[in-house]
């Protein structure tokens, strides 16, 4: 009996990998253990101290010599960088996160509208709980110009931007029907992440190798969603693409 059963498991999943998607999802596989590689590699490398000298030189490099607290570039350059940053805080995020479940539910998408609850408090938590364990300390070569209270690395701004707009860009990907919509969904998310993740460097209040590993974590937790939600759809437990408008 248990032949039986892990026979079907063998030969439902060899099916799955021959589908269509197969092929993406494979790459997606590849793409998910390329970056857990590198997360664990910039990891050993800040506990070992080796990036701080080359941290330092770029948090000095974005600030006027002779004054640190000031960043450089016109004013406008540092109130953008403000208005960006704030775009990965908990309150925006969770609004976000709120306004697509909003759409899933409407769109009678309840299945995918759970995975998605799912993936952002998964990844949420996952993102303190590596600043808790790691516990790197802020930046102090230049001064903070923006209000910060937790561990430095990873960035949990560009973790989190990552995190929820990576992965609701990925999951809504999975059950809108054209490919135009799906690479714009996805384009939008990629940009939103890599501002919010500069924007901390420039504002002083993390080290570029904080915001990396924000961003090598947060795309991990993405991809790795996609990937569960492509397998729930084949199973029937999550909705499959809206047909589009002929």
């Amino acid at each position: 009996m248990r032949l039986k059963t892990l026979h079907r498991k063998i030969e439902y999943g060899t099916q799955w990998l021959l589908s269509p998607s197969g092929p993406i999802v494979l790459l997606t596989i590849l793409l998910i253990v390329v970056g857990i590689w590198a997360f664990v590699a910039i990891t050993e490398e800040v506990l070992e101290a080796d990036t701080h000298k080359l941290d330092e030189r770029v948090l000095l490099t974005l600030r006027e010599p002779g004054n640190l607290k000031d960043p450089i570039g016109p004013d406008w350059l540092e109130q953008a960088a403000e208005d960006i940053t704030s775009l990965g805080g908990i309150a925006p995020l969770s609004l976000f996160t709120l306004a697509v479940a909003g759409f899933l539910w409407l769109n009678r998408k309840r299945g995918m509208l759970v995975l998605v609850l799912v993936s952002i408090v998964g990844g949420v938590l996952l993102s303190f709980g590596l600043k808790g364990l790691i516990a790197r300390p802020r930046p102090s070569a230049v001064p903070h110009l923006a209000v910060v209270s937790t561990a430095s690395f990873p960035s949990g701004h560009a973790f989190m931007s990552a995190v929820v707009y990576l992965t609701l860009g990925s999951l809504l990907t999975a059950v809108l029907p054209r490919r135009r919509l799906k690479l714009y969904i996805l384009f939008v998310s990629l940009v939103l992440t890599f501002l919010i993740g500069l924007s901390r460097v420039y504002l002083g209040v993390h080290y570029p190798t904080d915001v990396l590993a924000g961003w090598t974590g947060g795309l991990v937790w993405a991809l790795s969603c996609l990937v569960v939600a492509r397998w729930l759809q084949s199973r029937g437990a999550v909705e499959l693409e809206t047909k589009a408008d002929p």
